[in-house]
This record gives C-alpha cells, structure tokens and sequence, in this order.
C-alpha cells in the first residue's frame, strides 16, 4: 500500500513545552524555512527544509507558502455553539445576560433543522479562523449534540460536546430532570464518544442550575464509561459566586459543589475561574483539572480578570477559550490579543511564546490530547495552519519593520484575525482555504 505524503514548506513554529515550566527558549522550535513531512494525516517530520527535502521520496507533493508561518492548528477549551447567533449582543452582566439573551437563542435548538444549520456555520467560523479542535456546548436538546457531531464527523474534525444538563434555575423549556438528562446523556454517549475523532463531554450547565440529584447522576455517568471529559463553568461572577453558596450551603466553596459529586478529574475543564482561593487552585491541581481563560467574554460581561500567574504558581492545566457567544470573536489570535491586555492591567506580561502555547499545546494538554494534537511531534495528527504574514495593508506594513521573530509573532497577535488564516488542515486535508 502507498503511503499518502505530502510535505509543506514556510516558516514553522511549534510549542514543545511551558515557558512557565520550561524557560522561553526551551519551550518552542522555529524553523525559518521549515518543511512539514505528512503521512496519512499524521505528522512524519518537521525540520529544516534544506535537510528534509533532500530525504523526500522522489514524486512527493510539496506545497510552498511564502510570507507566511505554519503552526499546529488552534485549540478552543470553552465556546457555545448555540451562541452562535447572538454573538455581540449588547451589554448585560452574567446572570441578566443569560436570561435576556442565552435562554431564549437556545430554545430555537429544539428543532433539529435549526441545530443543523447552526452547526454549519459554526465549524465554518471556528474553521475560518484556525481552530481545529475545540470543547463545546450543546444545549439541552439532544438534537443539538447529534447536529454538531454530525457536522463534525464529515470533515473529519478532534471535536469535543455535550448536551446541557439544566433542571431548575431555568426557563421551563429549557429543563430537563435528573433522570431525562442522564438518559439523552447515555445516548448520545453510546452514539458518538470514540467515534472517529469525537469525545463526549458530560455538561451540568453551571452548579446554580443542576439539583444536587443531577450533579450526581453527572458524577455517575463519568464512573460508567472512560474518557468521558467534563465541562462546565466556574467562578465566573461574583453574584454567581455568593448565589452557589447559598443554594450549596453544605459545601465549603464552588468547586467543592462539583468536588462533591465527584466531578473534578484529569479530564474536567472549567470555564473561566476568575474569583478563585489558593486553596481551589490548589484542588484543580490535585485532580488534573483544568481551566479555560476566556478574556473576550470575562471583559465583555465585566466579570472580571484571569489570574494566569495563580495558576502557574499552583501548576493548574489552562487552555484558552473564545466562550462564542458572551466572547466577542471566534478567532484566537484576538482573544490572544484581550488576553494580553489582561494581563497588562494586572501588572503582568503575556509573552508571545506563552500565547503561542496557550492557543497550541496549552490548550491540547488541558485536554488531555498533546499526545494527538497541539504540536508537530511525530505521529501527532497533522492539525494545523498557515498564517499570512502580510494579510491585511497595515499588517504587511508592520511586519516590514519586525526585526524579530517574537516581535512577528506579536505583531500576527495584535492585528490578527481571521484574513489572517490562509489555510487550515484538518488530519492533513484542507478544510478551509481563504478566497
């Protein structure tokens, strides 16, 4: 049988490590002019273009990319895809918000036709932009799971989703029971965890709108059946924060709610957790858990600013996340840019080789899959993307004056979006290509 090789040529970079763990210099490799070597949609080698091509098979395929940097494809560790269609909408704080605009979008998910359509438009969006894997929200409908994996199967997509588990603190049609919700879970589990390139999540939508009974029947269903992740919010909003005290008075905090029913592993990811103690933090690590930085959504809501620091200082896992739709872009090299200024107003820097990570490698080990995606290590399936250096007049113009190739990378960081995305691959096939 012939192997399917192929080979690509620009500028490359990959993280390979923390720069919080591992020093900046230690944490990627750059090849000024690069080739990535691909098999069968796995990566067979990246190095030196020089090096590599004078190995190549006579006959391979090499396609070249000028005035451009090729990296793994980006990983979004929280995003709605429900919420696909009231992105920007205006102003509100948490709970208002939901109520105004999250619950009534997503009873329109009820119909199937509709889920479809959204679907097709959100891996479009996330496609667009450069993300190739990402951990996403149902709704409570079992059709919006079955809609969004069914999307993401024909293009061959690493996704992550589930169905919402929500029976109370909710508008009646968007409720199920502690019962109904289980049961669609195992449904949907049975029809699409470890199928292809799909994982199942199971999703309580936050502690306030889960009985206790449905945050256990949660906990049961990740004893019964392995590698089922976890996903939910945490410590988003102060107000959200003192109202889980008070419908949980048993437990000592937020995250000992889902401590409690046996919630927290190595493969649960927690969306935002801005109003964390040490001792949380703490918790998070302990477990394997990891959190999902969402800085367009947490500025957009007023919840407040991500303590990237803390969480390095405890070695908790941290992924980024659009959050679509209370997060204001689908693309990550601009919430990359909210990020930095996060961390600006905090008194603290965020480097572009710790970005680079973040949206890369970062976000693969938050969710347990470096060993499949996030670098180009060999045998990692070829996820990836090739950025435009000179997309947009401006950006062409700036990128004349970078001396450096952190400065290049800040530069695509700031002024960045989705023109920005030449082309994206998904386990070595093209699945968008900029007109």
């Amino acid at each position: 049988m012939t192997s399917a090789r192929k080979a690509y040529r620009a500028s490359i970079i990959h993280s390979i490590g923390d720069p919080a763990e591992v020093g900046v210099e230690a944490s990627y490799e750059y090849f000024e002019d690069g080739l990535l070597v691909v098999t069968d949609g796995r990566v067979e080698s990246v190095g030196d273009a020089g090096v590599l091509l004078a190995n190549l098979p006579a006959g391979t395929e090499v396609t070249e990319y000028p005035d451009a940097l090729l990296m793994p494809g980006f990983v979004d560790t929280h995003i709605h895809y429900p919420q696909t269609g009231m992105i920007a909408s205006y102003g509100e704080q948490l709970l208002d918000w939901l109520n105004n605009y999250t619950f009534p979008a997503e009873n329109a998910f009820s119909d199937p036709a509709h889920a479809a359509e959204v679907a097709e438009v959100f891996l479009t969006e996330l496609l667009r932009n450069g993300t190739t894997t990402a951990l996403v929200f149902g709704t409570v409908h079992k059709g919006s799971v079955d809609a969004f994996f069914s999307a993401a199967e024909q293009r061959n997509l690493r996704m992550i989703a589930g169905k919402v588990l929500m029976d109370r603190n909710a508008p009646e049609y968007l409720t199920d029971t502690a019962e109904s919700g289980y049961r669609d879970s195992r449904e949907l589990i049975e029809r699409w965890h470890g199928k292809g390139r799909l994982h199942y999540a199971v999703t309580p939508r936050f502690a306030p709108t889960s009985t206790d009974e449905q945050l256990a029947a949660a906990g049961q269903l990740l004893q019964e059946y392995e590698g089922l992740y976890m996903h939910t919010h945490l410590s988003e909003n102060r107000d959200e924060v003192e109202w889980v005290k008070s419908l949980f008075p048993q437990c000592s905090g937020y995250l000992d709610v889902y401590d409690h029913y046996n919630l927290l592993s190595e493969r649960s990811v927690f969306a935002h957790g801005i109003h964390l103690c040490d001792d949380e933090c703490k918790r998070l690590s302990e477990t394997g858990s990891a959190i999902a930085f969402c800085p367009t959504s947490n500025l957009f809501l007023g919840s407040g600013l991500f303590n990237l620091p803390k969480m390095e200082q405890h070695k908790v896992r941290v992924g980024l996340g659009t959050d679509v739709g209370a997060g204001t872009s689908f693309s990550i090299l601009q919430t990359l840019n909210e990020a930095y200024k996060v961390m600006q107003l905090q008194g603290a820097k965020l480097s572009p080789f710790k970005s680079l990570y973040l949206a890369t490698l970062g976000g693969a080990r938050a969710l347990r899959l470096e060993d499949r995606i996030g670098s180009f290590a060999s045998g990692n399936e070829a996820d990836f993307v090739v950025l435009d250096y000179n997309a947009t007049p401006l950006m062409q113009y700036r990128m004349a004056q970078a001396k450096t190739l952190d400065e290049r990378l800040f530069v695509l960081m700031m002024l960045g979006d989705d023109r920005t995305v030449r082309e994206t691959f998904a386990a070595g096939e093209s699945v968008h290509r900029r007109d």
